[in-house]
């Protein structure tokens, strides 16, 4: 009995590591914060060790956004130095996702995802779809209007603390949809990646503390352990898919990332059903 659990306990932490590595090149490829990968492998550990269903989607949503903080530090440097960031987009964006991500994170504490859920995994969709058979050539020039940066950043902060991402998801396609070269949108949503998961982790941390159902080394909504063996593997894999994001043509990135948002949407609805 005591060699099948630590079998399990052994499994859990390579699957945990791969998790990570896995994070790390999309976090690099696509300038998401690996969330998507992180936030359901957390979900099905914790299931699996039988803790509390109450808590389980707030530690994998809080301990995803403290992940998100030094892998999009990581990605955003890297992509810098291949000067793949927009200073005009996040100056103007940055205030207002602060503002929605502070509302998201005191929400998150009290509210289900599963509307939430529903609702970004249509956009997304959509946006997919969109983004895929459009095989026009982007305007860089087009000009963006005022009440847009308000509007998008607020909800792409708000949304993405609620589901534990660091909101490329949603910030690339919005980005490039609205002018921005494909390589410096993903670059520039590596940097926002921070902007969310910093008061988002903060938080999760406030709304967490002194609960009683908690995994051990937990610190409010955040799992410290998970926290340790994830962080690691990210960090070494993120320059993987930055290289590879600059080596790649813009159709295929748009395309592959446009494939990588549909794959998540319907994993996203089907998950509700």
């Amino acid at each position: 009995m005591e060699t099948i659990i630590n079998n399990s306990l052994i499994g859990l932490v390579l699957l945990t590591l791969v998790a990570g590595g896995i994070a790390g090149i999309l976090a690099g490829l696509l300038g998401v914060g690996g969330g998507i990968v992180i936030v359901p492998l957390l979900y099905y550990i914790l299931t699996f060790l039988n803790y509390d269903q109450s808590i389980i989607m707030h530690v994998a949503v809080g301990t995803s956004l403290f992940v998100i903080v030094p892998t999009s530090i990581r990605s955003a440097m890297q992509h810098k130095k291949h000067d793949a960031f927009d200073a005009r987009i996040f100056k103007k964006w940055f205030v207002p996702m602060v503002a929605g991500t502070i509302i998201g994170s005191i929400i998150a504490n009290y509210a289900s995802f599963k509307a939430l859920t529903g609702l970004f995994a249509c956009i997304a969709l959509i946006v997919s779809l969109q983004m895929f058979l459009n095989r026009q050539k982007i305007n860089r020039n087009i000009k963006i209007p005022k009440f847009l940066y308000l509007i998008f950043p607020c909800f792409i902060g708000l949304i993405s603390v609620m589901m534990g991402i660091g909101g490329g998801t949603m910030s690339v396609p919005v980005m490039n949809h609205l002018g921005v070269e494909m390589r410096k949108a993903v670059g520039t949503s590596a940097s926002f990646g921070t902007v969310i998961a910093i008061p988002g982790t903060v938080g999760f941390i406030v709304g967490g503390m002194g609960n009683p159902l908690l995994p051990p080394l937990s610190f409010g909504y955040i799992n410290i352990m998970a926290f340790s063996l994830i962080v690691p593997a990210t960090l070494l894999t993120v320059p993987i898919g930055v290289n590879y994001a600059h080596q790649i043509s813009q159709l295929k990135l748009r395309k592959l990332f446009a494939s990588f948002l549909g794959i998540t949407a319907i994993k996203m609805l089907s998950d509700l059903f």
